[in-house]
């Protein structure tokens, strides 16, 4: 399993697979924040598949805020090396304090822009 597969995520996700807010736009209840550096994936469902769990949400901060699937083993696995500048290397968190909010809740000037694209 991995480092990002905690208890604190498996209960978020509890009676929220894929497609469980299909078509809920603002109204759905984000589970779990990632985040690296300005980097957020704000994840709304998921479903464990062989030895990962498949997740779905929003990414912000890359190039293009879009919505998407995202493997938890893939998302365990990105790192930034710093090292160069003295940071060591930085991996994707959970954000621990969160609680579960509908999106529009959520107080992300870019996560928002996104949203309301969609309205």
């Amino acid at each position: 399993m991995c480092r990002l597969m905690t208890t604190q995520l498996a209960e978020a996700l509890e009676g929220y697979p894929l497609y469980s807010q299909d078509g809920k736009g603002k109204e759905a209840v984000c589970r779990a924040v990632f985040a690296l550096g300005a980097v957020r994936w704000f994840i709304l469902e998921g479903n464990r598949e062989d030895d990962d769990v498949i997740l779905f949400g929003i990414v912000v901060g890359l190039l293009e805020d879009e919505y998407g699937y995202i493997s938890l083993n893939e998302l365990s696995d990105v790192e930034l090396d710093l090292s160069a500048q003295g940071l060591g290397k930085l991996q994707v968190r959970q954000q621990q304090n969160f609680k579960p909010v509908p999106l529009k809740q959520i107080q992300d000037s870019r996560l928002q822009d996104f949203l309301a694209r969609f309205e």
